[in-house]
């Protein structure tokens, strides 16, 4: 089993409160975002997903700003198939993958945003996977073959050479590209042609089976890849002792019900994403799950990843991300606020315990 990859998030906000991020200055910075990124680096991470969406600072723009100032750090970068051209996109992060000596990583986002701000026009959930997959594959073949011309249904290209090539290691032919999504459709794509299957805060079974069925579909759909790895994207409460960790979980909750109904920065695409209706489901199922899943976040406004929580101390989150890891979880996605803060606790506290396995 390949060694873990271990990442923070961070949410290129320039609104304070994310996540009940009790930082009430600097977001949008250079200077703060420089900071968590630092910070990150300097508390053994390997890099951030940064997120995206309309109405943020532009990721790919803030992710090249972040790589300058730094030196390990792996900024993990979203992008929309509808807001790129897949050889615009190529190009500026084959840039970017030379200029950093091969630190940057990608997350496809094939969810909806708000497309008609920026001019995307397709909004139905098969149509966007189709894009999604043949984004993917023409992204993929324009970093590491020249002349490229594919006519696609929703892209075309013809002599196309990206140049600079992205930076090439024994370990790496082009940047990571992962992916997410729950429904059939998006599972499809990633088998075809993800690097990383991106998953949610799901009980062990859940993702088990998911683990499964993702094998079989790459077999189905011919995968032309080495295999597909797998990356968990959730919010880990972790305190000192397990009663410190679950007390803060509890005020947290409280606070999300007290908010209920004003404008919530958890929501996220509640009522249509297959992923996000499976977290939400699980509250039927109870209010922890395997040794530490919480799943009462979801009740109350909590959405993506942080709708379900690993919540403990070090001890009990590193066991129950150890499990996931005996399913084949190699890429891990992790959180909690404040950002800061949590970024050098979780850092010094549960990382040393899982490269230590």
């Amino acid at each position: 089993m390949m060694t873990p990859q271990f990442l923070w998030y961070i949410p290129n906000t320039v609104q304070p409160g994310h996540r009940g991020d009790d930082t009430t200055s600097g977001w949008g910075s250079i200077e703060y975002s420089t900071e968590l990124a630092r910070t990150a680096e300097a508390h053994g991470w390997g890099g951030a997903l940064l997120g995206t969406g309309w109405g943020r600072p532009d990721t790919f723009t803030v992710a090249t700003a972040l790589a300058a100032r730094t030196t390990t750090f792996k900024p993990l970068i979203a992008v929309r198939p509808g807001y790129w051209q897949p050889a615009n996109f190529a190009s500026a992060a084959a840039t970017l993958d030379q200029l950093s000596r091969g630190r940057v990583l990608v997350n496809i986002v094939s969810g909806l945003d708000t497309p008609a701000a920026y001019g995307d026009t397709t909004v139905e959930p098969a149509a966007r996977y189709a894009r999604t997959q043949e984004f993917l594959h023409l992204v993929r073949r324009l970093w590491t073959e020249e002349n490229v011309t594919f006519h696609g249904e929703h892209f075309q290209v013809t002599g196309s050479t990206v140049s600079p090539r992205p930076y090439v290691t024994a370990e790496r032919a082009h940047p990571t590209l992962y992916f997410g999504g729950a429904s059939e459709a998006a599972e499809r794509v990633s088998a075809a042609e993800a690097d990383v299957q991106l998953f949610w805060g799901e009980p062990l079974d859940g993702i088990a089976e998911r683990i499964a069925r993702l094998k079989e579909l790459s077999e189905q759909v011919g995968r032309r890849h080495v295999p597909l790895e797998y990356g968990l994207r959730i919010t880990t409460v972790v305190r000192d002792t397990t009663e410190e960790a679950w007390r803060a979980a509890e005020e947290k909750v409280a606070k999300l019900a007290a908010d209920a109904g004003e404008i919530d920065t958890w929501m996220g695409n509640r009522k249509t994403a297959v992923g996000q209706r499976r977290l939400l489901d699980l509250t039927e199922r109870g209010e922890v799950l395997d040794t530490c899943l919480y799943t009462a976040p979801g009740r109350f406004g909590g959405g993506g990843a942080a709708t379900t929580w690993l919540v403990g101390s070090p001890d009990d989150v590193a066991a129950a991300l150890k499990a996931y890891r005996a399913l084949g979880i190699t890429h891990f996605v992790l959180s909690d606020t404040p950002y800061k803060e949590q970024t050098r606790r979780i850092g010094d506290q549960l990382l040393r315990r899982l490269r230590e396995a």
